[in-house]
């Protein structure tokens, strides 16, 4: 049976989300923070506007073997955050303790494995896609976000738009990958999109992947040669 929400948590809460959004967190983060002060909300009976150090400490014993250490940190931090901004108090503690740093480092596809993969690739949007990805170096979400007006084939750059930090950052343009990006084009003539995933001239704001559309496209070449390792 599920539980009835108080009003009050529930007046609160709205008043967490906005006060996220008028913060100008990215809606990944709105998202992670709010599911964390839920998450004790639910844990708490929906009394945590006075909570103790203890109690505190004990709720993250609690799900410290339940959730990733991110999902963890972001709990906390939307907690605090509910506090300073919703409740307008001080923190009452419970802060974490990070774990060990790692330093093993990521497998790095060689030119010769990207190739591999491009020419392994049968779908043309996805080729390019992956091509222009490696190319400049581009987060998945960067290519997802890229526009036509992005690309400054003039200065031979790429503006990239609310990358990590919610910053802009300008990239070299290849000439390789501004031909490709070019030819791909005359296939699709988007006039807003630079890497839609169908063809069709539709003025969409997103580019129609989904990342697991990205993410089983990709398996596919590297299933086929034990010399990719990703």
């Amino acid at each position: 049976m599920t539980p009835q929400i108080p009003v009050h948590f529930k007046q609160n809460y709205q008043r967490l989300l906005k006060c996220l959004r008028l913060g100008g967190l990215q809606p990944k983060t709105i998202k992670v923070y709010s599911n964390g002060v839920r998450r004790a909300g639910a844990y708490f009976d929906y009394r945590i506007d006075k909570l103790t150090k203890l109690q505190l400490t004990d709720y993250f014993v609690h799900i410290v073997d339940t959730l990733s250490w991110s999902s963890l940190k972001h709990d906390l931090y939307g907690l605090k955050f509910y506090y300073a901004k919703v409740l307008d108090k001080p923190w009452p503690g419970a802060d974490l303790v990070k774990p060990p740093k790692s330093h093993t480092l990521p497998n790095i596809i060689t030119v010769a494995q990207a190739q591999q993969i491009f020419m392994a690739t049968q779908v043309l949007s996805y080729r390019v896609f992956f091509f222009t990805l490696y190319s400049l170096g581009l987060r998945l979400g960067e290519g997802l976000s890229l526009q036509v007006g992005d690309i400054d084939a003039d200065r031979m750059r790429v503006q990239i738009r609310n990358a990590k930090g919610n910053r802009d950052r300008f990239v070299p343009l290849p000439e390789n990958t501004l031909q490709v990006l070019r030819r791909f084009w005359q296939t699709h003539r988007n006039p807003c999109i630079a890497l839609p995933q169908s063809e069709g001239r539709t003025r969409e704001i997103t580019s129609g992947y989904h990342p697991r559309w990205i993410a089983a496209e990709f398996r596919l070449p590297c299933a086929k040669s034990p010399t990719i390792v990703v």
